[in-house]
């Protein structure tokens, strides 16, 4: 029976380094897709239609969104960005797990119409060290960081919703839990019905 794809939701506090995992584990890992945004941002230098995202027209996008063909969108910046349905389901029908790197209430949005993702939320150690982090990127004032630190305080009121927690110590050490969590997630038999149910047909007609 071919394998049909997960939808994995992974989230995390700013700073938290989810963007590293995710890029480590698709790298280390064939059996990921991430997914590409569509924006109506222009590309910058280096980056690539169908690469980095998708890059469409105000209207294009406007009419995704009529059509129902975007997952979740928001507008940033007076630029629109989502995530489109085609490329995802596509995806998952060809047998490749799709990550969704979004935040807490983009992750309710996407689990209210795919019910069966897979939600993981990243966290460090403790939250000395998630300052540090924030801290060590060099990019941001006091202020800033302060503000993403209250922030990271309201999501973790959120985390109870999700089926797994990842603990990013040592990058490497992330990405093999991370796997092995979706992995194991193949087999939970809500996910493997019609196989279960093939196999009962089998027994009770050998009876």
């Amino acid at each position: 029976m071919k394998r049909k794809g997960i939808l994995i939701i992974i989230s995390g506090f700013s700073g938290v380094g989810k963007g590293t995992l995710v890029k480590r584990l698709v790298e280390k890992y064939d059996s990921y897709a991430l997914s590409i945004s569509a924006t109506t941002r222009e590309p910058r230098p280096g980056e690539v239609d169908g690469r980095e995202y998708f890059f469409l027209s105000k209207e294009a996008f406007e009419n995704k969104i009529k059509e129902n063909g975007l997952i979740e969108y928001a507008c940033y910046c007076d630029n629109y960005y989502g995530t489109p349905r085609e490329y995802v389901e596509r995806q998952l029908e060809d047998g490749r797990d799709v990550i969704l790197e979004i935040e807490i209430q983009g992750a309710y949005k996407v689990k209210k119409q795919y019910p069966d993702a897979l939600t993981l939320f990243v966290m460090t150690p403790d939250a000395g060290e998630l300052r540090y982090r924030l801290e060590s990127r060099g990019t941001e004032s006091e202020a800033v960081i302060e503000k993403r630190m209250q922030r990271a305080a309201k999501e973790a009121l959120g985390i109870k919703e999700y089926e797994y927690i990842v603990v990013n110590d040592k990058l490497e050490k992330c990405v093999d839990e991370v796997h092995r969590i979706i992995m194991a997630a193949h087999n939970a038999a809500h996910r493997n019905m019609e196989f279960i149910d093939n196999i009962r047909k089998e027994l009770e007609g050998g009876e």
